[in-house]
């Protein structure tokens, strides 16, 4: 047997509907939690951000400012959007700001997504159709893309349409949908892997290089005054040196020399409080961290500098073969610590010297 109670509840509105106001209620409550205002953390990230915003503020890549300013001064003055753009080069060196920085000198939005995130046609579709007259759209590791997104997107770029394909078999017809010129940004780290067609549509192939130290030492400076850090000239040279020519490698230092700062109470981050981090960090004064240095020294204890094969550097290790070639094994050779040759990796004179072993008088034949 139902009871029903006849007291007025104490939110319940006299003359009213219960049910329909505790909806409303839940309705407006929902509403509430949904509503995309960002955390106090959140807030404190976005704060933190240390990316440039304009080419002025951006630091290195000289020769690559002056071709793309001249790009946009061209553009502008034509009242076009600017060409497609293919960046190319090691993660790190800043694809992605570069795309944003672009947009910001255009004075027009971006977009930003990667190759793996559009899987499916409408996935590209839906960022195609909803751009704006002159919007960038950014496109990481487009190398990627699958081969029905790259269909879609040879009309996209040359024609500024969409063609669809309405219907099945004999009563399939197409559809084209024009779309607003637009800006697309292309970034990857394997050039090559692009297909033909992709990369011919792009007007604009530029390639990203590695920084000098003095540049990296600038960009430290400004991310720490951006962090509320205070570093000396010298304290920045010494992150720079040990950051293997990456802004992105840069910056993450420069944040776990600042957390070793502030717990160990030091006022300022000098040359010697930064040796100190990093040497806690296991990071050399070359930029090599622990799985570096053990892989050079296993070449040279146990293989007597090479040649080696991947999969026995691979087992003696622990590491995988993927791992070692694509992610240790470039900065070894780009800094000449270690040599690729037909037989296997060669530990070089200048790898003997910086992990303290006496290099052999007689270098084996490289051939």
């Amino acid at each position: 047997m139902a009871i029903i109670s006849s007291k007025k509840q104490p939110h319940e509105p006299s003359g009213g509907q219960p049910k329909q106001h505790r909806e409303s209620a839940k309705a407006s409550l929902k509403e509430n939690i949904l509503q995309p205002e960002a955390a106090t953390d959140e807030q404190g990230k976005q704060e933190e951000s240390i990316r440039p915003q304009r080419f002025a503020d951006y630091i290195g890549q000289k020769d690559l400012k002056d071709v793309l300013d001249i790009a946009i001064k061209a553009a502008k003055s034509r009242g076009e959007v600017l060409d497609h753009l293919l960046l190319y080069g090691p993660p790190g060196l800043g694809k992605t700001t570069m795309a944003m920085i672009l947009a910001a000198e255009m004075g027009v939005n971006y977009k930003i997504t990667s190759a793996p995130a559009l899987e499916r046609p409408r996935d590209i579709v839906g960022l195609l159709v909803n751009l704006q007259p002159g919007d960038v759209l950014f496109i990481d590791e487009i190398h990627r893309l699958s081969r029905m997104t790259e269909e879609i997107l040879y009309p996209a770029m040359e024609d500024y349409r969409l063609d669809i394909s309405i219907g099945k078999g004999s009563s399939a017809r197409t559809r084209s949908i024009p779309l607003s010129k637009f800006t697309l940004v292309g970034a990857t780290t394997r050039v090559g892997a692009l297909t033909s067609p992709l990369r011919d549509r792009f007007g604009l192939v530029q390639k990203l290089r590695f920084y000098e130290v003095e540049e990296l030492s600038q960009i430290v400076l400004r991310s720490a005054q951006l962090l509320n850090t205070t570093i000396t000239e010298d304290g920045a040279k010494e992150i720079a040196k040990r950051a293997r020519g990456t802004p992105r490698v840069a910056n993450r230092l420069l944040k776990r020399v600042r957390d070793y700062a502030e717990v160990k109470s030091f006022a300022k981050i000098c040359a010697t409080v930064a040796a100190e981090a990093l040497h806690l960090f296991q990071v050399d004064p070359c930029g090599l961290d622990w799985t570096d240095r053990r892989m050079l020294t296993v070449i040279i204890e146990q293989f007597n500098g090479g040649p080696v094969g991947l999969e026995t550097i691979a087992a003696a290790t622990g590491e995988d073969t993927q791992t070692i070639e694509e992610v240790y094994e470039p900065y070894l050779m780009q800094i000449g610590y270690l040599s690729r040759t037909p037989r296997g990796r060669v530990a070089t004179a200048a790898a003997y010297k910086h992990m303290g072993f006496q290099p052999p008088n007689e270098q084996l034949s490289l051939l």
